[in-house]
């Protein structure tokens, strides 16, 4: 497995996001309602002023609050959550979904099984 390549004039990039193991714990998710759910991934880019962000997010089961602070593109791979936005809209996802989440989006996220996800800050 390759680990970033962030070197000028390279291209970054990640093998095996679907398996790969090799990941760096981030923390408790913030704001807990139910449940401690834990976050850990891999960066794969982060531009200036973080820029775009972008890499491989993996969450444990858990209920939380959450505010989206830019346009986030997520591609979940593996697991299952619900996401409920604060004005009643309710995502379910579930491997193979693609979801786009506005900048300001505010609600919360009920993972039921560890999720696995491709994602891009911007």
């Amino acid at each position: 497995m390759s680990d970033v390549n962030t070197t000028a004039g390279f291209t970054p990039y990640l093998e095996d996001v679907s398996r790969r193991t090799d990941l760096v714990e981030w923390g408790v998710q913030s704001d807990p309602l139910e449940g401690v759910s834990r976050s850990s991934g891999r960066l794969l880019f982060k531009g200036p002023d973080n820029r775009p962000e972008t890499g491989l997010w993996v969450c444990t089961p858990g209920r939380w609050r959450l505010s989206i602070p830019r346009d986030e593109l997520c591609h979940f791979l593996a697991g299952r959550a619900t996401y409920r936005n604060d004005d009643g809209e309710v995502i379910e996802v579930y491997p193979n979904t693609l979801v786009l989440f506005p900048a300001g989006w505010t609600g919360e996220c009920d993972v039921r099984e560890t999720l696995r996800n491709v994602y891009m800050l911007v």
